[in-house]
């Protein structure tokens, strides 16, 4: 099992060595912005390495969405963002599940999500990760995952294009249970491709979305473990930096 964490895209290989981390996750440019991605650099770095690359899109994306200033730029820059993280070596791009409009039918919301792998080129598969808050969120509770599946095994050859990265922050504040929560996805999508491994500020069912080192927050450590162990995937902690090192360490020592 590879470990490691999300840093800064200005020297990520260098902030990997520091943590001790086999596995890297950064954004290419702002991630509460539309700008096109922005390579780091000494980016021979980064493609060379054996440090395991995966690039997270911006937050601004959200494909789901009726409203078409907000879902066809969304399109746009995933595309880019897959070109670029690709371009770099990275093994997937990490992209939150998204929303629909407060009135809309979530049908609508999963047809847009297919016609996203029905027209885009995917050079590396795109992960969709589990989200915290939200009514109208596409991946926030997991009976909207399941049927987001089954909306998207339609579209030729899904399974070399889609993935599903389960954060654990974002399932405690959504309220769903850790426990089993493995099995459930697993059962839905037919495996777990990335782990983020986070703890919680907030307490279970709050939908906020605020990470924390392991152990400080309000997520039984045993139940972090346990879905590390589950998963058989790469783990990124998405945690503060200053405790990321202790975070992968911990994670060694316990996982051992």
């Amino acid at each position: 099992m590879r470990i490691g964490a999300h840093v800064d895209q200005t020297r990520p290989i260098e902030s990997a060595r520091e943590r001790g981390a086999e596995v890297v996750q950064f954004f290419l440019g702002d991630p509460q912005g539309w700008k096109k991605p922005e390579l780091p650099e000494g980016i021979e770095a980064v493609r060379d390495s054996d440090v395991d690359v995966f690039v997270h899109a911006p937050y601004v994306i959200n494909v789901a969405t009726s409203n078409n200033r907000i879902r066809i730029p969304s399109r746009k820059l995933l595309q880019q963002q897959l070109d670029a993280a690709a371009g770099i070596g990275a093994r997937a791009l990490i992209v939150h599940g998204g929303h629909v409009l407060k009135d809309d039918d979530p049908e609508n919301g999963f047809e847009n999500w297919r016609k996203v792998f029905e027209r885009l080129e995917t050079p590396i598969p795109i992960y969709i990760e589990n989200t915290a808050g939200g009514g109208n969120a596409m991946a926030r509770k997991f009976e909207r995952i399941s049927r987001l599946w089954e909306v998207l095994s339609g579209v030729t050859d899904i399974d070399s294009k889609v993935g599903f990265c389960l954060d654990t922050c974002h399932a405690h504040a959504a309220g769903e249970e850790l426990v089993d929560a493995v099995d459930r996805i697993k059962a839905i999508t037919g495996g777990i491709d990335l782990v983020h491994c986070n703890d919680s500020r907030d307490a279970f069912g709050s939908g906020a979305d605020r990470h924390a080192n392991l152990g400080s927050g309000t997520i039984d450590p045993e139940l972090i473990l346990a879905v590390v162990r589950g998963a058989g995937a790469p783990v990124v902690v998405e945690t503060p930096s200053a405790g990321q090192a202790d975070d992968i360490s911990w994670l060694r020592g316990n996982l051992a």
